[in-house]
């Protein structure tokens, strides 16, 4: 049987088949981890693994100071240019080697506050000292990553994240069954060694052709041009990561730990599934959106891009909703109270995947202040509004202002976008 040329053709669709493949095997294998952490650890438990992910989540911008974008940006523009990707990763290593000492430091002395201020008690400030000791290969695996993001080399990409992903399962399980709830925050804190590993394992002999180690140096030649990434990052990621630690505290304070287990659990539902979306962005968007400069090509493409996604994800959230009870009984036994939350979180999930596409162009084109002020919008946004729904909703209305934060972002990136073009086209008529 004939493939149809508009499938064989579409790199875009190509990739999000092999995605979907990797995605299908992880969220089998994930929901089934899932199951055995809910069985396990309780609503209270699954709280505090939560918040070592949320912290581990900041410490993958920290430890490389935000530069996974511009790695992934330049990579994209300069993989024939050896003396400009030299450049690039001369900077990028130092600021790896920065972020991932004093990361490293503050993580390690200051281990008892952290503990204090996640889980409420100093019990856990040996794991926080064990991530301390990964902070290293976090920053070192991220721009790794990004080397693979931007030559867009994605079916390395899926091998990669399929076997981290599958070694990371076997030895949270063993560690759960061993060690219960330290079991499981001490698997989540030295994940990044395991994803590291794999990495070097598959992608080092590609890695060698476009970084000479040898000839790196400590200097900081593109230190401006990956600063406005780090600023990105910073809002982005660790801002994100701080709102979702305090908004469990907050959930814990108001209510109970219990019902901060169960956003949890709803929260890394979700992430399972918007993981798909993730690595399009980075391994398409991106590389994608810095070669277009028309308003015209860039509204093709995110038509292009729409038509290949959107409806994927619709008929995938519409099922996840309609099983929401066989997801809970299978995945979160106990966890009953989850059911109001699906409707929110899938609503909102969905507007998000159509707002991101279009704040990609943000990354792809370095709008560092259109960035910047949508993203602080955002979670400004979700932080206010969680607080005042929670007094109103319980902890279902964090996930109504989920909802109702990436409406109002969705049309300030939209209008943001817009004006981009407009303001380019008109600069462009005064050159004529």
């Amino acid at each position: 049987m004939k493939i149809p040329d508009f499938i064989r053709g579409n790199l875009l669709l190509k990739m999000t088949s092999l995605n979907a493949v990797v995605i299908g095997v992880r969220l089998v294998i994930g929901l089934f981890i899932q199951r055995i952490m809910a069985e396990l650890l309780g609503e209270a438990g699954y709280a505090k693994t939560g918040q070592l992910r949320s912290l581990t989540q900041i410490l993958t911008s920290l430890t490389s100071l935000g530069t996974f974008n511009g790695v992934v940006k330049y990579v994209s523009e300069f993989k024939n240019d050896e003396t400009q990707l030299q450049k690039l990763f001369s900077t990028a290593f130092v600021f790896v080697a920065i972020g991932s000492v004093s990361s490293g430091i503050i993580l390690f002395f200051g281990a008892d506050y952290i503990s204090d201020y996640l889980f409420k008690t100093t019990e856990y400030a040996y794991v926080i000292k064990i991530l301390a000791l990964m902070v290293p290969l976090i920053g070192i695996q991220r721009i790794f990553n990004g080397v693979v993001n931007g030559l867009s080399r994605y079916k390395k990409f899926a091998s990669i994240e399929l076997i981290a992903y599958l070694l990371s399962a076997v030895v949270t399980v063993v560690l759960l069954y061993q060690h219960n709830i330290d079991g499981a925050l001490i698997a989540i804190a030295i994940t990044p060694a395991i994803q590291f590993v794999v990495l070097l394992f598959i992608f080092i002999k590609v890695l060698r052709e476009y970084v000479q180690f040898s000839k790196l140096s400590f200097k900081i030649p593109m230190a401006k041009e990956l600063m406005a990434f780090a600023i990105m990052s910073f809002v982005s990621t660790i801002l994100l990561g701080y709102v979702e630690i305090d908004i469990r505290n907050m959930i814990t304070s108001k209510i109970t730990e219990a019902d901060s287990g169960i956003w949890t659990a709803m929260n890394t539902l979700s992430q399972n599934y918007m993981v798909f979306s993730g690595a399009i962005f980075t391994l398409y968007v991106i590389p994608k959106f810095a070669t277009i400069y028309t308003r015209n090509d860039f509204k093709v493409e995110v038509l292009s891009i729409y038509k290949t996604l959107l409806p994927l994800f619709a008929v995938g959230m519409i099922l996840i909703y309609v099983l929401r009870n066989v997801v809970i009984d299978v995945v979160f036994p106990g966890f009953d109270s989850m059911e109001p939350l699906f409707k929110w979180q899938l609503l909102g999930d969905f507007v998000r995947l159509g707002s991101l596409v279009l704040a990609h162009q943000f990354l792809a084109k370095k709008m560092v202040r259109n960035f910047i002020f949508s993203e602080i919008l955002s979670l400004a946004l979700f932080y206010g509004l969680s607080y005042y729904y929670t007094e109103i909703y319980g902890v279902e209305g964090v996930v109504i202002a989920h909802f109702v934060r990436y409406i109002i972002y969705f049309l300030v990136v939209l209008f943001l976008v817009w004006r981009y073009f407009k303001k380019n086209e008109k600069k462009a008529a005064r050159n004529l």
